[in-house]
């Protein structure tokens, strides 16, 4: 790994953008499998009695 003192602004700029892409696919999927699970249970389960 390179030391992050070391590197020029580009580098640093560039790692930024893809940890802010990496972190909105991360948030994409969840909410991709919190829809398709909500999906398939169907929409009576928060009416469900318990």
């Amino acid at each position: 790994m390179s030391d992050p003192n070391q590197e020029g602004e580009d580098f640093a700029k560039a790692r930024r953008g893809r940890n802010i892409a990496l972190a909105l696919a991360l948030v994409l999927f969840v909410v991709l499998v919190f829809v398709v699970t909500v999906v398939r249970l169907g929409g009576d389960v928060v009416s469900r009695p318990l």
